[in-house]
């Protein structure tokens, strides 16, 4: 049972390894070309993966960058979106306020 579950881990690390390897862009490679690493991670279980995966890549970011998130923002977190929504609801009093009291208008019932 133990080399079973052993064998499960030594491929499970290899393709995540390699996997990993065959992504990175070029310039984040260290050491050796990327067909030399994908060579070391297929062919020595265990020591090709783990030398991959703590001295192949260069995993650290430019001084002053975190992760930067990528895409829309969310509504209550874009600038220009509550600047529209103040307007509208400006907008919106002004009109209501010109129009009168809403006793006055019988196409809108009153709202309580």
């Amino acid at each position: 049972m133990a080399r079973g579950i052993l064998a499960v881990l030594s491929i499970a690390l290899t393709v995540f390894a390699l996997a990993d390897c065959v992504q990175t862009e070029d310039d984040k490679i260290r050491g050796l070309p990327k067909w030399a690493w994908i060579v070391l991670i297929v062919l020595i279980p265990w020591v090709g993966p783990i030398t991959w995966l703590f001295v192949g890549k260069d995993r650290s970011r430019p001084a002053g960058q975190g992760p930067r998130r990528q895409g829309p923002l969310a509504p209550d977190e874009d600038p220009d979106f509550l600047r529209k929504l103040d307007e509208d609801i400006r907008r919106e009093r002004r009109e209501k306020k010109q129009r009168g009291s809403d006793d006055e208008d019988p196409g809108n019932p009153p709202q309580s």
